[in-house]
């Protein structure tokens, strides 16, 4: 039995010692570790020094968000992986205080590889993470603005504490953890520094009393002029023979009786003797005919300012509203008012629909806590609170008993109203109250409102003014059935903007396939609307010049990409500060940038004539040109999935829906039902794809427009409309320039391009000559005249009938012969 459980125990004993060997690493399993560790850390700085070079915490947020989309390209040095290392480590983790941890895995893979003690790397390891977090959330604490410095952490770390101390409090924390990291880790005592205070006062006395004798010393002996040589040296043999002669008012010397002799060599004394020292007398080297010139370079001059700043103090910002200073924005009293008393309250009426909406749920075993009721210029919002245990789906489907006991048009239940722990009721007013533009326009919120494309829609059921940002939208769709408001609503946007924004802050492109619904904006064509290059009218009504002008546009998208990719900003906003801080140079081709609204009135005539021609270039427009500020409004009277595609959908998240026939097709605007249950006249719903918001749209009449555009007309403006980029289909029929007189500049230039390419392509001649679209496009049609490239092919490149440069040398000498 003794001898079984001795057994027991040394296998026991065995199989621990074979499990600590287990977890012993070798020496080449350390030296591995050791260098992927060294080469992490080397892969760590290159992944955080590129995040803060390239700016990729804001360029690369898309790339780390899609990491399995192959297609996305990310700009950190290290690629998609570098991306993400910075991403998680700095700007959700510790900010700028992440560099530590290049200096931890460097130093722990170089203790592996070179097999050192790690009681010492444990240390390090302890007081860097320390420090990591008091540095992170120092950044976090100093720099809020910046979240790349601090990270997530620090950031976070620093509210969590000032929610619980106060600043104050985290400042003082954040000095005693500092003092700790300097007592404990750089051993920083009370005694070492008064030493060194100590020393540097020893210093400075011993300074002072080197300095005393000579203070103390008469003038007598600073005068160079009766300092004398003592007896000895004036009887000296030695200096008795130095002879100067004259020669031609030159000095030479005897330079025989200038050698050193030693007499006495016993009587040379070792120790030194301070003598005090003659000075010299510089012997001229010249004659005093010859001037002696001593030339000094002059100093370069610095400029302590940059050339912008400078520009900005001399002539001041850029003013983009400088051709027409003399604009006067239109006055409201060009508007009519047509309510005076505001909204009248009928309180029997508001009593009678509550007591008919109590009896009527009461009926179905439903009842009421609490009922509050808030009256609208059209429509009044009952908010009730069931008893508890009521289910609210069994409210929600009572909709058309209570419309029938309230008689009422049409009965709209928000069950719940988003935010609040009650159901709405929408019931319309007998005698609703019109909305007029001119106190829409007036009121303090739109006119205080620093927005960039503000737009005051009308007003909501509390009776506030709905202002709307359209450069937020950045789209925005309208829809509803033949007169129920749109025309009256793309009005109310238009006049928005006319009285807010300068004709050179914004411009228009008016499609109006009926033909008179946007006619009155004619007289403002030179202040706010853009056009085609020879073009007569600015508002377009031939389908086939809308095309164009949407390709057009998408040009004008592709040069304002470039302009911003030049001046290396993100959107048009930091674009214009840019120039009109003068740090954009015209002569490179930058210029203030308008923004560009454009207004269909008509979509469905469009692509029933059009189709995808105009299809793709709208989406393209609604996905691409928010940042370069141009934006769309398109509106419809036919909502169906097949003029609103799921593309117009996607591309649109701001949509206005006015009333619509059949709950189809305000699920086809809205995705959600209600466009069927408004009133009209105006009512609509309006969504930036969160709440449903009910709106009364302001009434702007006709003679109120012509009044309007009448006032801007008759002022001074521009020579012409704002002219868009030329755009010339490649299927349409092309005069090709045949006259070799008539010919571009860099005909010959461009065709050796294309011969040394065989490639016949305009974008291939923007790349090689920095050319604009327009003017590589001509050059391709003069080669084509001129039989150097083919027709075009579609999406294939153009054939190159001209083999090599010697061939092309031979075309040119026979069109000179």
């Amino acid at each position: 039995m003794a001898k079984n459980k001795k057994e027991t125990v040394d296998k026991k004993n065995d199989k621990q010692q074979g499990t600590k060997r287990s977890w012993k690493m070798t020496k080449p399993q350390k030296f591995v570790l050791g260098c992927l560790l060294v080469l992490f850390s080397i892969a760590l700085l290159v992944a955080f020094i590129s995040f803060y070079v390239n700016g990729q915490w804001q360029n690369d947020q898309s790339v780390v968000n899609q990491l399995g989309d192959r297609t996305e390209v990310a700009e950190n040095w290290l690629g998609k992986f570098g991306a993400y290392l910075a991403d998680l480590i700095i700007y959700r983790g510790f900010g700028l205080a992440s560099f530590i941890f290049v200096r931890l895995f460097f130093l722990t893979g170089m203790f592996l590889a070179l097999e050192l003690s790690t009681q010492k790397l444990k240390n390090t390891w302890f007081w860097d993470i320390f420090a990591i977090i008091i540095v992170s959330i120092l950044f976090g604490f100093f720099a809020t603005s910046a979240p790349e410095l601090g990270g997530t952490i620090g950031y976070e770390l620093n509210l969590f504490l000032q929610d619980y101390i106060g600043k104050t409090g985290t400042l003082l924390t954040l000095l005693f953890g500092l003092i700790v990291y300097l007592i404990f880790k750089i051993k920083l005592s009370p005694e070492k520094i008064q030493s060194y205070f100590d020393s540097t006062k020893k210093e400075f006395k011993s300074e002072l009393d080197t300095l005393k004798p000579a203070v103390n010393q008469p003038e007598s002996a600073y005068n160079l002029e009766e300092f004398s040589i003592k007896e000895e040296e004036e009887n000296d043999p030695e200096i008795d023979n130095i002879h100067i002669k004259t020669v031609d008012s030159q000095f030479e010397l005897n330079k025989e009786a200038l050698k050193p002799t030693i007499s006495h060599a016993s009587e040379i004394e070792l120790n030194p003797v301070l003598k005090p020292i003659t000075p010299k007398q510089e012997l001229p080297l010249v004659s005093p005919d010859e001037a002696f010139v001593i030339e000094k370079s002059e100093e370069e001059d610095i400029i302590e300012e940059n050339l912008a700043s400078r520009l900005v103090a001399d002539f001041g910002l850029f003013d983009p509203t400088l051709d027409l200073s003399n604009y006067k924005f239109p006055t409201i009293d060009l508007l009519k008012e047509y309510s005076t008393g505001g909204i009248t309250i009928n309180q029997e009426e508001l009593e009678e629909n509550k007591n008919r909406i109590v009896d009527t749920l009461r009926n179905y075993k439903i009842e009421i806590a609490q009922i509050k009721a808030t009256v609208g210029p059209s429509v009044t919002l009952y908010e009730i609170v069931p008893e508890a245990g009521i289910r609210i789906s069994k409210i929600k489907s009572l909709e058309d008993d209570i419309a029938l006991s309230l008689s009422a048009l049409g009965i709209r239940i928000i069950a719940p109203i988003p935010g609040k722990g009650t159901i709405g009721i929408e019931v319309p007013n007998k005698n609703p109250t019109m909305v007029s533009m001119k106190s829409v326009i007036g009121a303090a919120k739109f006119q205080e409102a620093e927005m960039e494309l503000p737009i005051a829609l009308g007003k909501t059921i509390s009776n506030e003014t709905f202002v709307v940002d359209l450069a937020k939208m950045p789209h925005l769709l309208m829809a509803g059935a033949t007169g129920q408001g749109k025309s009256v609503g793309l009005n109310a946007v238009l006049t928005s903007l006319l009285y807010k924004k300068h004709p050179a802050e914004v411009k228009f492109v008016l499609v109006d396939p009926k033909k008179v619904e946007l006619t009155l904006f004619n007289k403002i064509e030179r202040h706010y609307l853009a056009k085609l290059p020879d073009t007569e009218d600015a508002i377009i009504t031939d389908n086939a010049k809308v095309v164009n002008t949407l390709n057009s546009l998408c040009t004008e998208m592709d040069n304002r990409y470039s302009l911003l990719k030049d001046a290396m900003v993100r959107n048009i906003k930091e674009y214009n500060e840019k120039f009109k801080s003068r740090k954009l140079n015209p002569e490179a081709g930058h210029r203030f940038l308008p923004y560009i609204v454009l207004v269909v009135d008509e979509f469905a005539d469009l692509i029933m004539t059009a189709g995808k021609e105009v299809e793709v270039p709208i989406a393209r427009l609604a996905q691409l040109a928010r940042a370069i500020g141009i934006h769309l409004i398109i509106a419809t009277q036919r909502p169906s999935v097949n003029v609103i595609t799921g593309l117009i959908k996607a591309n649109f998240p701001a949509r206005i829906a006015f009333r619509v026939t059949s709950k189809i097709d305000s699920r086809t605007i809205l995705d959600t039902q209600g466009a069927d249950q408004l009133i009209g006249r105006g009512d609509l719903l309006y969504t930036n794809g969160n709440d449903v918001i009910r709106v009364q749209c302001a009434f702007i009449d006709t003679p109120e427009v012509e009044k309007i555009t009448d006032f801007i007309g008759s002022q001074k403006a521009y020579s012409t409309a704002y002219l868009l980029p030329e755009f010339v289909g490649e299927e349409s029929g092309i005069n090709l320039d045949i006259d070799i007189s008539e010919r571009d500049t860099l005909f010959r230039e461009a065709a050796e391009i294309i011969v040394n390419a065989q490639q016949g392509s305009a974008s291939l001649l923007q790349r090689k000559l920095k050319l604009g679209y327009n003017r590589a496009g001509r050059l391709i049609d003069q080669l084509e005249a001129a039989g150097i490239v083919g027709p075009f092919e579609g999406s294939k490149a153009r054939t190159v009938n001209i083999l090599d440069l010697s061939a092309l040398d031979q075309f040119f000498n026979n069109e000179q012969n």
